[in-house]
């Protein structure tokens, strides 16, 4: 009851701030979960956890908890509970680790980096999507409400969990590799929603290839793009790293020898080359290549180096010493970025 409070109150204070709508009853069966703030304990050497009103209940320690525990919220997804612990402990301040690197997003290879590393696609819902058709075609034959319809719809949640927890787990592994090997990574501000709009189009004005187009949007959105950048922020800053998202107007069709931009340079899905002076390498390759430059050339222009300060040293993301203005960890969009920097 006492987070519930906290909740609202939170809940009217952004809705007269005029940055959310007015607030709303929880509606069943949409983020089950309640918050204990206080009452609670914690034993990690035999994996169970104090609740009030529910006394010990064994847990699976999926790894140890650091720091002082604030709150525990339990919730439920695909049939199954879970608790969520919230900690607070004093770090220090990280110093980043490695060089710089552009990442190229795509379907056929998941991440491309600017020095030719790439992750494969993990495409979690293709193997799954035979079983979670005809799970939603059993769910669509029973009575709504009812208790077969109930246990069909389970199963379609269940499936959906499958498919979210497969993807999570990838980007997870593949957002740590890089940030823990990386002090500033340029990738694309990609517009997901725009991308994988519909090509349908009127009864009037019909699209064309809507079939191909629809598979198209299933593989885009399969990738989760913006969970890896999302997870790649906060994990960065947490390593005292910087993201950099910039446009991706033209990267896959410039020149990254010569700088000449032209569709023809993109001959196929998988090889560029230059119709200008002949240079050839693979697409998703000089696409990360021209972000980190384009990154890159936004950070410095005609300013010096944006800086971390680390105590009374400044490294730049290049790893050099220099002097210049402090530049926090964290997502710099392109448009802002030039702005924080000092001549």
């Amino acid at each position: 009851m006492q987070q519930t409070l906290k909740d609202l109150e939170r809940a009217y204070k952004n809705f007269f701030a005029k940055r959310a709508d007015f607030p709303r009853f929880k509606k069943k069966g949409r983020s089950d979960s309640f918050c204990f703030p206080q009452g609670f304990k914690l034993d990690q050497a035999n994996g169970r956890l104090f609740l009030p009103k529910l006394g010990w209940l064994r847990y699976h320690n999926s790894r140890d908890v650091l720091g002082t525990v604030k709150n525990i919220t339990v919730s439920l997804s695909g049939g199954k509970w879970y608790a969520s612990i919230q900690t607070g402990r004093e770090v220090e301040q990280p110093i980043p680790q490695g060089g710089e690197v552009g990442i190229d997003m795509g379907v056929a290879r998941f991440a491309t980096l600017s020095d030719g590393t790439y992750y494969a696609p993990l495409n979690s819902f293709q193997p799954n999507e035979p079983a979670l058709r005809r799970a939603q075609r059993s769910m669509g034959r029973k009575v709504k409400f009812s208790n077969n319809w109930k246990k069909a719809k389970a199963r379609v949640q269940r499936i959906h969990s499958r498919i979210g927890n497969a993807r999570r787990d990838f980007l997870h592994k593949t957002t740590t590799t890089i940030s823990k090997n990386h002090a500033m990574v340029c990738i694309e501000d990609l517009q997901v929603r725009n991308m994988s709009k519909s090509a349908a189009g009127t009864v009037e004005q019909p699209g064309k290839n809507v079939r191909a187009k629809s598979g198209l949007n299933k593989s885009i959105l399969d990738q989760g793009w913006s969970e890896f950048r999302r997870q790649l922020d906060y994990k960065l800053e947490g390593n005292g790293g910087w993201l950099v998202a910039m446009p991706p107007q033209y990267t896959s069709q410039t020149c990254p020898c010569c700088g000449h931009i032209l569709s023809e340079n993109h001959q196929t899905q998988a090889q560029f080359l230059c119709v200008k002076c002949g240079f050839k390498d693979n697409a998703d390759v000089v696409g990360a290549t021209n972000i980190l430059r384009a990154g890159h050339a936004r950070l410095t222009g005609d300013h010096k180096m944006a800086t971390n300060t680390v105590g009374h040293t400044e490294i730049n993301t290049c790893g050099d010493t220099s002097s210049g203005c402090a530049l926090g960890p964290g997502t710099h969009r392109s448009d802002l970025v030039a702005a924080q920097c000092c001549v």
